[in-house]
C-alpha cells in the first residue's frame, strides 16, 4: 500500500486504496504503526489542560483535516476507482477504516492500566511533560480513532459529491455530528452499547453504571463523547484488548454507515433538485409550487428543507433567477402561487411533475399533499 500513506500530509486517506481488497494484515498494520506514530507526535504537543478541558479535538480537527482536504476530493477518487459506482467504494472504504481500527485497538490496548480513568480528574498544569504516560497512551487511541472517522466520514460526502467546506464552521460541524453519531440529547452510554455486539453490552452497562467516567463530566460535549467511549477498554478488568479491538471495529463501522445513510440521502436529494432544475421550462414558478406542496401540511421534514435548499442554488447557479419575494415570504398563500398558474400560458407539465416528486422526497405524500397536487393539475389544464 505505498500509494497510500494514511496521515493528512499524503494523497492517502486513511481508509483504503483501490488495493484494499488485496492487502494482508502485516501490511495493514505498518500502515496503522505509520499513522500511530505521528498521532504520537500529536499528543506529546498536547497539554494536561489541553486534555482535561477539551481543546485536543479542536486542534486534532485541525490536524487531521486541514492538508487532507486540499488532496482528496472527487477527483482523486475517480483517479483510482475510474468506473467503480459510489456505493461499491465506499463499501470497501469502510471495510479497511474498521481493520486498520481494529488493529489500532489491539496495539493500544496492551500499553492501557485499569488506572487511566481514575488518572483523567487528577490532570492538571499545562505543560505538556505534566499528561502521564498512560493518559498519553490513551490519547492516542483517542486521536487515532478520532482522524480515521473524521475522515472516512469526509471520503464518504466526497464520494456522494455532497459539498463540504471544513472551513466553514456549519460544514465542519455536520461532519463531526456524522462522523461520531452525534445526535442532539444522545448520551454516550447509549451511543456506545449499542455498538458493540450484544454479549458485550451487559459488561458494559454495569461499567457505566458506576462513578468510573465522573472526571470526564466537565469535557466539551465532544470531547466527553470520544473519551467515554474510549475509557471503557480501559476499565473493564481482563478483557480489555479483545473488547478494544470490537470496540474500535464496530464504532468505526457504525460511524462509517452512518455516514453512509446520511451522505448517500442527501446526495439523493441533490439529484432529485439537480433533475428538476434542469428539466424546468418555469425555474421560478417551480420554486413556488415546490413550496407550497412542502408547506401543504404544514410541516417542514429535513429532507424538505434540503430539496428546498439545492432548488434555490441552483436555479440561481442556472438560471440566473433570484426570487426575492420568496425569499422573505413567512406564509406562503396558495392563492399567490394559483394567480402565478393562470397567468401562464403553454405546456406546464414540468410544474406537475416537479410537485410530484417534492411530494414524495420524504416519504409517502400526505392527504394535504395530493389535495394541492389536484388542485394544481386542474388549474394547469385550463392552461
Amino acid at each position: 500500500m505505498t500509494d497510500a500513506p494514511t496521515h493528512a500530509t499524503g494523497t492517502g486517506t486513511g481508509t483504503g486504496t483501490a488495493t484494499d481488497t488485496g492487502t494482508d494484515d502485516a501490511a495493514d498494520r505498518k500502515v496503522v504503526e505509520q499513522e500511530q506514530a505521528e498521532i504520537k507526535d500529536f499528543v506529546k504537543g498536547l497539554s494536561a489542560d489541553d486534555i482535561k478541558s477539551g481543546n485536543w479535538f479542536t486542534k486534532l480537527a485541525a490536524h487531521a483535516m486541514n492538508s487532507y482536504t486540499e488532496k482528496v476530493d472527487w477527483q482523486y477518487f475517480q483517479d483510482r476507482y475510474a468506473g467503480v459506482p459510489a456505493d461499491a467504494i465506499v463499501d470497501q472504504r469502510i471495510k479497511m477504516a474498521a481493520r486498520y481500527a481494529a488493529l489500532e485497538g489491539g496495539l493500544s490496548a496492551g500499553a492501557y492500566t485499569a488506572t487511566v480513568a481514575a488518572t483523567i480528574g487528577s490532570l492538571g498544569g499545562a505543560s505538556p511533560a505534566t499528561v502521564p504516560v498512560a493518559v498519553a497512551t490513551m490519547m492516542v487511541d483517542v486521536a487515532f480513532l478520532t482522524q480515521l472517522q473524521l475522515r472516512l466520514a469526509y471520503d464518504v460526502s466526497v464520494l456522494y459529491r455532497v459539498p463540504l467546506d471544513v472551513h466553514d464552521p456549519e460544514d465542519l460541524w455536520k461532519l463531526i455530528r456524522v462522523a461520531f453519531t452525534i445526535k442532539s440529547g444522545e448520551a454516550a452510554r447509549e451511543g456506545v452499547a449499542k455498538a458493540v455486539p450484544v454479549l458485550v453490552r451487559p459488561l458494559v452497562k454495569r461499567f457505566y453504571s458506576g462513578s468510573v467516567l465522573t472526571a470526564g463530566k466537565t469535557l466539551p460535549v465532544v470531547g466527553k463523547h470520544l473519551l467515554q467511549r474510549n475509557v471503557i477498554k480501559i476499565g473493564i478488568p481482563l478483557v480489555g484488548v479483545p473488547l478494544a479491538v470490537l470496540l474500535n471495529r464496530y464504532t468505526t463501522l457504525l460511524a462509517g454507515r452512518h455516514a453512509r445513510a446520511v451522505f448517500r440521502n442527501e446526495a439523493r436529494v441533490i439529484e432529485v433538485a439537480e433533475g428538476l432544475t434542469r428539466r424546468s421550462r418555469h425555474p421560478q414558478l417551480m420554486l413556488w409550487v415546490a413550496w407550497l406542496v412542502i408547506r401543504a401540511d404544514r410541516k417542514l421534514a429535513d429532507d424538505e428543507a434540503l430539496l428546498m435548499r439545492h432548488l434555490v442554488r441552483l436555479v440561481r447557479e442556472r438560471h440566473e433567477v433570484v426570487d426575492e419575494q420568496l425569499a422573505q415570504l413567512v406564509d406562503v398563500d396558495p392563492a399567490d402561487v394559483w394567480e402565478r398558474i393562470d397567468a401562464e400560458s403553454g405546456d406546464l407539465s414540468d410544474i406537475l411533475d416537479a410537485a410530484d416528486r417534492v411530494a414524495t422526497v420524504d416519504g409517502d405524500v400526505t392527504a394535504r399533499e395530493k389535495a394541492v397536487i389536484a388542485e394544481l393539475r386542474e388549474r394547469c389544464r385550463r392552461v
